[in-house]
């Protein structure tokens, strides 16, 4: 009985053994061969990039204007606002208007000349301004006039005198030798071969 006991218990140990030398083979057959079929890896999730903060509004240092009053001075009080224009003043009562066409009987007689063997008027055409006010303009013209003319003369050329009185050629010309450049505004008439044969001052206050 005790032998086989033995035997048994003999038996129990030699299939025990077997078993954990299988074991032991499949394990390190296992650890040397891993499967040839690799599972797929699983794609690395995508690092999240950093989130940058957003610069604050009130960290950036103020953008100073060009007028920007510096710390700790006193801002000056802005200027009351300036009173409105007023209203431009009204054109002179009396001028010369320059669009009116030029006066085509009415001369400023400023000098005159005896060259040629005749005396010549120089003399300024130009436009009437106000009534009565006669304002040169353009060039100095010679205009001959006979020294038979009928001339009427006011003041200044007759001194105290509103309405015209006759003078002569010559009594004008004398005149004329003593007050150049007067610029006495005439009406005239021209006979046919281009001489004043009438020549008549208009009064100016």
């Amino acid at each position: 009985m005790r032998a086989v006991r033995g035997q048994a218990a003999m038996a129990v140990l030699a299939v025990c053994g077997m078993l954990a030398l299988s074991a032991c083979q499949n394990g390190d057959d296992q650890a040397a061969a891993p499967d040839a079929k690799p599972s797929a890896a699983a794609p690395a999730a995508p690092t999240a990039p950093t989130a940058v903060p957003a610069p604050s509004k009130t960290s950036a240092a103020p953008k100073l204007s060009a007028t920007a009053t510096p710390a700790g001075k006193n801002v000056p009080a802005p200027a009351p606002p300036s009173a409105p224009p007023s209203a431009p003043p009204s054109a002179p009562a009396c001028g010369a208007d320059h669009r009116m066409p030029v006066s085509p009987d009415t001369i400023a007689v400023h000098r005159y000349t005896p060259e040629g063997g005749m005396t010549s008027l120089i003399v300024q055409h130009g436009t009437y301004g106000c009534p009565g006010r006669f304002e040169p303009s353009g060039a100095w013209t010679y205009i001959p006039i006979s020294e038979k003319a009928k001339i009427t003369a006011t003041a200044p050329i007759l001194p105290s005198e509103a309405t015209g009185k006759p003078i002569s050629t010559s009594e004008l010309t004398s005149w004329l030798d003593t007050h150049p450049d007067k610029g006495l505004p005439f009406r005239y008439h021209l006979n046919a071969e281009g001489v004043i044969d009438t020549l008549d001052e208009i009064y100016v206050k």
